[in-house]
């Protein structure tokens, strides 16, 4: 971080929040997840609850893996793409 003459400080979110590398990476691949699920669900012109329906679960829970929610885990998140069809090569060019 560094110290500007008026007394503010310019530093990156990760300074602010004392992330290390590995949290900033692990942020940035949920982000990605959750990004990707919304691209395969519009590619395969789904809406929410339909993507719902096929995962057996809500609406909600869809928007908020979509959204990279913090209370849905990873691992469903990856099972989801899995169960829409993704497959692993396409999901680590992704990420």
């Amino acid at each position: 971080m560094k110290k500007l003459k008026n007394g503010w400080v310019e530093g990156s979110v990760q300074d602010f929040l004392e992330l290390s590398d590995a949290d900033v990476e692990y942020i940035e691949t949920r982000r990605s997840l959750g990004r990707m699920l919304k691209e395969t669900r519009a590619k395969l012109h789904l809406t929410q609850v339909e993507v719902a329906a096929r995962l057996h679960t809500s609406q909600s829970r869809v928007a908020k893996m979509e959204k990279s929610d913090p209370s849905v885990s990873a691992d469903l998140m990856l099972q989801s793409l899995f169960r829409l069809g993704l497959k692993r090569k396409e999901l680590a060019g992704a990420i």
